[in-house]
């Protein structure tokens, strides 16, 4: 009896290892195989970094945004659980300029892991705000390279609004792609290549749009908007500061005012994730009329379930701006 069971033991063992052995034929090694088809684990902050991060890797990455839909990306903390994904990720990639607060914790939480961390403003040339309500007012209008400072929170974290800067932002997403897997440097080039040809084609709209207003001027509730100013010359005035929780000081208030009458601005523009009281006050005030434009940091529900994407909300945001600075 005990040996009969031993045969069938022997048999059924012999079955699995002959099954294996055609597996590995017909795939060549299955491990190997498994490890090729793989994708790339990517983990991003903003939306905009999802979106590069997608049309440059195309089918070879797997790409996951941090921020929930609707969120906001100025207040947003990350939970032990999304820290656990980021370990789980090969990069981890996301904006700087003090847009995240909580990168450097993740740095020193992750030293030990094999994930890479790619700040994606590394080397873009950046603004300093013009919007900050403090004394250190002498840095207004400043343009500094990123590589040669980095004091978070002097500079205006925005930089993927403005389209030659957002190909900067891929660009450091693609080299980062080809320095983690080289085997695809044709692929992820060709990819940027393509993506940076629509972000110039943007380019192009915002540079006519602007030439044909003879007051290029807009009330924006918070100051998301400083790199539209120094690449287009769309000048905007802001109600809160960088963040949207910043407000104004009732001096500050009253000179928004005062200037927006001055311009005769008719419209204040709303973000779609971002309502602050101070800004509802003044569209009372100067009699103006409500206007929605995308920050771009996160997608909302609605985006999402219209299949919207990076460039089809900067083609809706021209359409706003096209109505704010031409009637």
């Amino acid at each position: 009896m005990k040996k009969s069971l031993i045969i069938s033991l022997l048999l059924v063992s012999s079955l699995f290892l002959s099954a294996c052995n055609e597996t590995n034929k017909t795939t060549g090694n299955n491990e190997s195989s498994s490890d090729a088809e793989e994708s790339i684990s990517i983990m991003t902050s903003l939306y905009p970094l999802q979106y590069f991060a997608e049309r440059i890797g195309g089918d070879l990455v797997k790409v996951e945004s941090l921020l929930p839909p609707g969120s906001d990306a100025h207040t947003f903390e990350p939970t032990s659980k999304d820290m656990i994904a980021i370990a789980e990720s090969d990069l981890f990639i996301y904006n700087g300029l003090g847009m995240e607060s909580y990168a450097d914790k993740i740095t020193k939480a992750l030293e030990n892991e094999d994930t890479i961390m790619v700040e994606a403003t590394k080397g873009v040339d950046v603004i300093t705000s013009t919007h900050h309500h403090s004394e250190d007012e002498h840095h207004e209008g400043e343009t500094a390279n990123h590589e040669e400072e980095h004091h978070h929170g002097d500079y205006d974290p925005h930089v993927w609004l403005d389209p030659n800067r957002a190909s900067q932002l891929a660009k450091n997403i693609r080299d980062s792609l080809i320095d983690l897997h080289p085997e695809y440097k044709d692929t992820f080039t060709q990819n940027y290549s393509k993506l940076k040809e629509d972000l110039d084609e943007v380019d192009e709209e915002f540079t006519t749009l602007v030439q044909k207003s003879n007051h290029p001027e807009i009330l924006v509730s918070h100051a998301a908007y400083g790199y539209w100013e120094e690449a287009y010359g769309i000048k905007q005035l802001a109600v809160a500061g960088l963040s949207p929780t910043d407000e104004p000081s009732q001096k500050e208030l009253k000179e928004i005012i005062e200037t927006a009458k001055e311009h005769n601005i008719q419209y204040v523009i709303f973000e779609q994730n971002v309502t602050t009281r101070v800004a509802d006050i003044i569209k009372n005030e100067i009699n103006a009329k409500p206007l929605k434009i995308h920050n771009l940091a996160v997608l909302t529900e609605s985006d999402i379930k219209n299949n919207e994407n990076f460039l089809s909300l900067m083609e809706q945001n021209l359409k706003t701006l096209d109505q704010a600075i031409h009637d």
